[in-house]
């Protein structure tokens, strides 16, 4: 198509009226009445945001009751906008939470319980973590046969035995921002990491230690386990207690461990009764010669006692029988003859100065079971009389 083909004006629209082909014009051209440029009207379908101002501004003008809006009116209309904007900014945190503030996306600071403040969303984002809350999660199932989970319950033990165990991890949040950041979804992550501990751990212990005395130490090893792991993926968590609800060998051989169990449990209460039985013999048997020994040490303090006045009382004697011979041998014979004839029936009277029958007691006659059964002399006279008569000098 030539450049100067009129008759078909191209996508650009006619020329002006005034043009002559020589290039002189003589009225200034008028645009069209439907909207379009300098270049022509506009096609169908495209954006008049000319119109769409227009119609922003006179419904703000209806506002303002018909008037026009001055540059005034809009200033504080933008302020206050603006001044709402950077109120959003304030936040309340709880007493069990910490806030993780992030800018643009990225980490930038942790904040403390209380009223606290961010720059305005889009540039800062608030993220509550329950920092203090204990958590809990089960697995395994519930502990009966309708709400176990075997893919999650049967494990193997040592010696190559299945268990159906369930436990749960007690946790909570040690670090705010890596609790955050380090996983998609904490919670199944602990989930995860705590079923491959307690395999491992069960993997590592027998099936008797577990169903009866080991599970403390099975507890222990799958929380430490599980801490070393989640510490090495950087988690922020801190694993609590593990606890084990219910351990069980499988259904079909359940019968038969019960049997087990209660047989050994039988043994073990034999066992406490012997030791029992023997600790109390052996008690006793410490008690008795402990008794022998104190009498054994008492004897021969009373024998070493009365040796050593033995020895001072002839002593003694000694010392006076140098100073008196005869007087002391008389002593000695009539406290002789008093100890002797104490314990027999005889009775020895002396005649002499005798003027009236001398009557003795009954009690006198009668035979002695012992050394104290010694009746007492009824009189005086029956005391002189059983005296016995000093030997000739």
């Amino acid at each position: 198509m030539p450049w100067n083909d009129n008759a078909n004006p191209g996508p650009w629209g006619a020329p002006p009226s005034g043009d002559d082909g020589d290039g002189g014009r003589k009225d200034p051209p008028k645009r069209p009445s439907g909207g379009g440029g300098p270049r022509g009207p506009r096609g169908p379908g495209g954006p008049d945001f000319g119109a769409g101002l227009e119609n922003a501004r006179r419904q703000l003008n209806g506002l303002f009751g018909g008037g026009s809006i001055g540059p005034g009116v809009l200033a504080a209309i933008a302020a206050a906008m603006l001044a709402l904007w950077a109120a959003s900014g304030f936040y309340q945190v709880q007493p069990n939470e910490v806030a993780v503030v992030t800018r643009f996306g990225a980490y930038d600071r942790s904040e403390t319980p209380g009223l606290q403040y961010r720059l305005p969303w889009p540039i800062e984002t608030v993220e509550r973590v329950p920092f203090t809350t204990v958590n809990r999660i089960d697995i395994g199932g519930g502990g009966t046969v309708e709400t176990d989970i075997p893919q999650e319950s049967l494990m193997l033990t040592s010696d190559e035995n299945i268990i159906d165990l369930n436990f749960s991890v007690i946790w909570k949040v040690s670090d705010a921002r890596r609790y955050l950041f380090s996983t998609r979804n904490p919670t199944e992550a602990v989930k995860a990491v705590a079923e491959s501990a307690m395999r491992e751990a069960v993997g590592k212990n027998e099936l008797q230690p577990i169903l009866t005395t080991g599970r403390g130490q099975v507890q222990s090893q799958t929380a430490e386990i599980m801490q070393k792991t989640l510490d090495a993926w950087g988690a922020g968590i801190r694993v609590m207690e593990v606890q084990i609800r219910s351990v069980n060998p499988p259904t079909e051989v359940n019968a038969a461990f019960r049997d087990v169990q209660s047989a050994e449990q039988d043994r073990d209460s034999a066992v406490n009764e012997g030791n029992a039985y023997r600790n109390r013999v052996v008690n006793e048997a410490k008690g008795d010669a402990a008794k022998i020994v104190q009498e054994a040490q008492g004897y021969r303090e009373q024998a070493v006692r009365e040796a050593t006045g033995d020895a001072s009382r002839f002593n003694a004697i000694y010392g006076e029988y140098r100073r008196s011979p005869i007087a002391t041998r008389q002593r000695l014979y009539m406290e002789t003859m008093e100890e002797v004839l104490k314990k027999s029936n005889k009775v020895v009277i002396s005649g002499k100065g005798v003027t009236a029958p001398v009557i003795l007691p009954p009690d006198v006659f009668r035979p002695r079971s012992g050394p104290s059964a010694a009746p007492p002399p009824a009189d005086n006279t029956a005391a002189a009389a059983a005296k016995p008569q000093a030997p000739p000098q």
